[in-house]
């Protein structure tokens, strides 16, 4: 009788031992740590399960574990495509579970002062699936539609500032985001000063993106300069806008290279329409991408009698701004002299 007990002792044990072994197994392989490298992991729509794996890989203790637990959960079926951090300790229950419910993670695009919508699509494209070609193509076609030429006519709609996106973001929902800025942005109130500034919203954009340019998208002096260029244009004065040259010149070469670091009075004959050297008026669009504080320094300009400004190189990043021609030439000499001195051509 005693034996009989021992020996259902031992193969009792022996149930344990082996059922601890393989319900051990079984812990590791669905919960148990299975990430030797942290990083993200990019599964485009045209991906496959080989695919998957293949990515995911360099990033994995076990390839053959993690293989096993995805098809037991239908990954080899099912997947959402998707820029996805892999994260230490983490399962391959939890990786696994993670792809099939697309909980990618964002990236941050950084929208700055681009001259073009195609420089901004060259940048942010390179944080998207989609390559620039087919991403510019599906903006022009939005352009289209909405009764524009192509997609440099939606310049307006990107403010400069941070966003975050999916990698997967289609350019429908790309400019969407944008277009639901554009539209918050322009309030009863900001309509309202839009109307009595006796400008068109295009104009309100030119110059805001010339206000941009001058001050380097330094708030603090752009109410004053949207004063000054206000000023020029209701005495029908030429703005003459140093901005406005490069960008003149760096369109006429396709935007190729790089832009000019010194404005010189041969680039003044840039013979262009955003050339305010050269041409009147305000701009026929934007050169730049601007920001929400430059388009209110426009609405809520300085009033102030000023006609001339040039960079003070006693403040670098500032102006003088002054109503004398006199004065003003002086100001520009100082200036052209701090340039001589830094040897910058």
């Amino acid at each position: 009788m005693k034996n009989s007990f021992g020996v259902i002792k031992i193969v009792l044990f022996l149930i344990f031992v082996v059922g601890s072994f393989f319900g051990y197994r079984y812990y590791k392989k669905f919960y148990g740590n299975n990430v030797n490298k942290e990083g993200y992991v990019l599964i485009p729509h045209s991906a496959n399960f080989n695919s998957i794996l293949d990515s995911i890989a360099p990033y994995i203790k076990n390839k053959e574990t993690f293989s096993e637990v995805a098809k037991s959960k239908n990954l080899d079926q099912f997947f959402n495509a998707g820029r996805y951090r892999i994260k230490s300790g983490t399962s391959n229950t939890d990786l696994v579970n993670m792809i099939k419910a697309g909980n990618q993670s964002e990236n941050t695009f950084r929208i700055g002062d681009f001259f073009t919508v195609y420089q901004m699509v060259g940048k942010v494209a390179k944080k998207t699936e989609l390559d620039s070609l087919r991403f510019a193509t599906d903006l022009n076609k939005i352009a289209t539609e909405k009764g524009y030429t192509n997609a440099e006519d939606l310049k307006k709609y990107f403010f400069i500032d941070s966003y975050n996106f999916y990698w997967t973001v289609t350019p429908k929902d790309f400019f969407k985001k944008f277009e639901n800025e554009y539209n918050n942005f322009w309030t009863a109130e900001r309509k309202s000063k839009e109307q009595n500034s006796g400008l068109s919203r295009d104009q309100i954009y030119a110059l805001a993106s010339l206000v941009y340019k001058e001050t380097g998208g330094k708030p603090d002096e752009m109410k004053r300069v949207a004063g000054l260029y206000l000023n020029r244009h209701r005495k029908g004065m030429k703005l003459q806008s140093d901005p406005t040259v490069i960008y003149a010149v760096s369109k006429a070469n396709n935007f190729q290279g790089e832009p000019l670091k010194r404005v010189f009075y041969k680039h003044l004959r840039e013979p262009s329409p955003y050339n305010t050297y050269f041409s009147a008026g305000i701009p026929p669009g934007p050169i730049c991408m601007v920001d929400k504080n430059s388009v209110d320094a426009v609405l809520d300009a300085e009033k102030n009698n000023f006609i001339f400004m040039a960079a003070d190189p006693d403040k670098f990043g500032y102006h003088r701004f002054t109503a004398s021609d006199i004065e003003h030439v002086k100001n520009a000499k100082d200036y052209q002299q701090w340039l001589n001195s830094k040897n910058i051509k």
